[in-house]
């Protein structure tokens, strides 16, 4: 299952939204810098999903902020 992110890095908390089953807003404190909010984004999905931090990748967009995620054996 692929899912959309926006990423708001460098927020005054951490949260999501969800808009759709596939698209959510994220907000995590981390700064966009030396990899920290994508490993923010990361743990806070795999929170919010019940899945482990191993079973999300960003295939798409490491570098800007709306992402693609896949979430490997993804079981709703």
């Amino acid at each position: 299952m692929l899912l959309t992110v926006h990423i708001h890095p460098k927020s005054s908390k951490n949260a999501i939204k969800w808009i759709d089953k596939d698209t959510v807003e994220t907000w995590v404190t981390a700064a966009p810098e030396k990899n920290k909010a994508n490993q923010a984004l990361l743990e806070l999905l795999s929170q919010e999903l019940g899945v482990a931090k191993s079973q999300l990748e960003i295939v798409r967009g490491s570098k800007t902020k709306i992402k693609q995620i896949e979430i490997k054996n993804w079981r709703n």
